[in-house]
């Protein structure tokens, strides 16, 4: 008897499943955060990047590290993909900001090359259009988000590497706006699973690709 009751005992333990929450609202919060803080410079309401490198580093970065390591746990290709790269491009970004501010030397700070950077936000725009493909099949916040994230590497690829002034007014408003829908995408998904219902609409997939 008591053997049997071990065995049911064992069978039970082995039935419990884990369940990971969905980490997209920190993740989203995460990077409203930083591209509120940032924005703020590129528009010119605040200076310099020493106070942004943090935010950049804990919300920009470790959030959505969290955010990419929980959602390929669920099996979501898309926003661990999503969520992993633009966390190391807020790592990049934190060190590229460090080095111009001379942390790292003052010889290594003279021999940045500003267009470097500027090819670096190239590359992203590239990987960031094919993000908003796919992002047109997940719900219309993330494909705004997603389409003002195109923008904004557009401008600043256009600022950085061709001196294109406009480009850096499109990176910057681009970026503001990407704060106010991230901060309400990620309002959407909290209160939507803890109420159980819509309480904040985010908009149904196209349905263009997946029928």
């Amino acid at each position: 008897m008591e053997t049997k009751i071990r065995e049911e005992t064992f069978v039970n333990q082995n039935e419990r499943k884990i369940f990971t929450a969905d980490p997209s609202a920190l993740g989203l919060f995460g990077l409203a955060m930083i591209t509120f803080v940032a924005s703020t410079q590129k528009l010119g309401w605040t200076t310099g990047t020493s106070f942004i490198i943090p935010w950049a580093i804990f919300l920009g970065a470790c959030a959505q590290i969290y955010a990419c390591v929980n959602d390929a746990k669920k099996g979501n290709v898309f926003g661990a993909t999503a969520f992993g790269a633009y966390s190391f491009f807020w790592l990049a970004v934190a060190m590229s900001w460090m080095i111009t501010n001379g942390v790292f030397g003052e010889a290594m700070a003279k021999s940045a090359d500003p267009k470097q950077l500027g090819f670096a936000f190239l590359g992203y725009l590239i990987f960031s259009v094919f993000m908003t493909i796919g992002s047109l099949e997940t719900n219309k916040v993330l494909m705004i988000i997603f389409i003002l994230i195109d923008f904004l590497f557009l401008g600043l690829s256009m600022s950085i590497i061709w001196g294109i002034e406009i480009g850096h007014e499109i990176a910057a408003w681009s970026e503001f706006f990407i704060a106010l829908v991230g901060f309400y995408g990620s309002g959407a998904n909290v209160l939507n699973h803890t109420f159980g219902r819509e309480f904040l609409p985010v908009g149904k997939p196209l349905g263009i690709f997946k029928k």
